[in-house]
């Protein structure tokens, strides 16, 4: 076979890749980058190295293909770096030998002094950090830090500056292309952010959506094409280091920028939707991005408050089962005083939203009378499709409260029923205004459940929860009584006895 060697270290076609750079990114700490790797190929067996990779590639993901001419490449071997020289990684490698240190200190000459590096204390297996202090001896004698600074022999022809991805590659003729480079990297990683502002009165706020993009790959990426997967994509925990407008298609929210800039674009994507920023952008290292990708006026966030007077200690009750808890007699009489803020947001196009939110978190503001911002509480929310209901919990009301006891409790566990009832009061102390609150109850003690008495109308939420809806003037106080029949099957005990017909004795201890 022949054999010819093409080493291409593509710096001087750094710029013409770049303008070729897109990114996918998803919100589970990584992305897939697409590059272009410009190839000029002689027959037979080409060394072709591109350095200009992310410092967490996964390298079984990498794919190096023609999508264009349908040329074929046949890669026989591929080598990934990511040890990048580096201070710590030239000493380590000159463990054992004497090198220079360059000494500069003040109101004193410059001079260079010889020392053997005996440790080195840079450790590869840890991402190169340095897990010891160095060891160096001068003058035969030994001291725990460096005298100056090391001066090191030329690189080796090995030596790499920037993460590497080498290859062997076979062509069967001579040819040129621009080969596509596609790979999965971790230290990528995007989320939605939301802001809502209300006005000092009213529920129909300002809503501005925020995609928020954290680069932390190793790697800048100028002027490259960005998309973002919003949903819940499979990937294997095992694999190291996951888990580290008017004019848009939905009238009534107007995305991205100001009327008549370029926007950010939403399409379904498999099973998942798919964000693209209109222009190209550059993502520096380290560093974190905010594009806005909605904006939506006048979106209605009805209040709602909420009295869940039932304060049970999960932890208390851990591996209890059914029959426990209903034995228990303390169980569920724990009360809570507080009335939670919910906010409830349908995201229709009536309500001048109806597009698919990104999970994130969203923070809500209103306008005092001097038309000042001040925060009012924030919760997060998952991915949520075109017509779904957002509810958000964010604090508890500070002049509504609620009061809830238990007033009588009957049980006979033989006969396989409880009869337990509550008194619960919930209070109205703003001065100028009128509220609802909904009770909510839970049932917890047995599937079977029947309302025996009730001082209001109830709701069935679901299987063991009802809700009481109680309208409260300004200083009013009002009261919920009801009380619940639980039942259970009761487990009959067959009673052994003995051939004449008599009980049988209980076994000798």
């Amino acid at each position: 076979m022949k054999i010819t060697s093409s080493c291409l270290v593509l710096a001087a076609l750094l710029a013409q890749a770049h303008a070729e750079t897109s990114l996918t990114i998803y919100n589970q700490n990584f992305g897939v980058v697409r590059d272009v790797v410009p190839l000029d190929l002689q027959q037979g067996v080409n060394q072709v190295r591109f350095a200009d990779t992310t410092a967490h590639l996964e390298p079984d993901s990498v794919i190096l293909r023609d999508p264009k001419t349908g040329v074929k490449l046949s890669i026989l071997e591929q080598n990934y770096r990511a040890d990048p020289v580096s201070s710590g990684l030239l000493l380590s490698l000159n463990e054992g030998k004497e090198i220079e240190f360059f000494v500069k200190e003040p109101n004193k000459p410059d001079r260079v002094v010889k020392g053997k590096v005996i440790r080195s204390g840079y450790d590869r297996t840890r991402g190169g950090s340095d897990v010891f202090q160095p060891v160096i001896e001068v003058d035969g004698k030994l001291q725990f830090s460096l005298p100056g600074e090391p001066r090191f022999p030329a690189f080796a022809d090995d030596t790499i500056l920037k993460p590497t991805l080498d290859w062997r590659i076979h062509a069967e003729k001579a040819t040129k292309l621009d080969a596509e480079l596609c790979y999965v990297t971790r230290g990528m990683s995007w989320e939605a952010d939301y802001n809502v502002v209300a006005p000092e009165t009213g529920d129909l706020m300002d809503l501005t959506g925020w995609i928020t993009i954290a680069n932390r790959s190793g790697k800048i990426f100028k002027d490259a094409k960005l998309q973002f997967i919003a949903g819940d994509v499979a990937k294997l925990s095992g694999d190291e280091g996951s888990a580290y407008d008017a004019a848009s298609p939905y009238q009534g929210a107007r995305a991205a920028f100001d009327i008549g800039s370029p926007k950010v674009t939403e399409e379904v994507f498999d099973e998942f939707h798919l964000y693209s920023l209109p222009l190209p952008t550059t993502l520096h290292d380290d560093e974190t991005k905010q594009v806005e990708f909605v904006r939506a006026e006048a979106v209605k966030a009805q209040r709602i408050f909420i009295y869940s007077g039932f304060d049970v200690n999960k932890s208390s009750y851990r591996g209890f089962n059914m029959e426990d808890i209903r034995d228990n007699f303390g169980y569920g009489t724990a009360s809570n005083s507080k009335v939670w803020v919910v906010r409830e947001i349908k995201n229709s196009e009536a309500n001048r939203l109806g597009l698919p939110l990104p999970k994130g978190k969203i923070r809500f503001y209103r306008q005092d009378g001097d038309g000042r911002l001040h925060f009012t509480g924030e919760d997060r929310i998952d991915h949520t499709a075109k017509d779904e209901t957002l509810r958000l919990y964010t604090g508890n009301a500070f002049d509504l409260v609620g009061e809830r006891k238990r007033s009588n409790f009957k049980s006979d566990g033989d006969a396989g029923w409880t009869d337990e009832s509550f008194e619960i009061k919930v209070r109205n102390r703003k001065k100028d205004e009128a509220v609802e609150i909904r009770v909510i109850e839970h049932l917890s003690r047995s599937t079977n459940w029947e309302i025996r008495e009730n001082s209001t109308a109830f709701q069935k939420k679901d299987a063991q929860t009802i809700e009481f809806r109680v309208p409260l003037k300004p200083g009013e106080e009002g009261t919920v009584t009801y009380t619940v029949h639980y039942s259970w099957p009761v487990k009959l005990i067959p009673v052994t006895t003995d051939p004449f017909g008599a009980p049988a004795a209980p076994p000798q201890r």
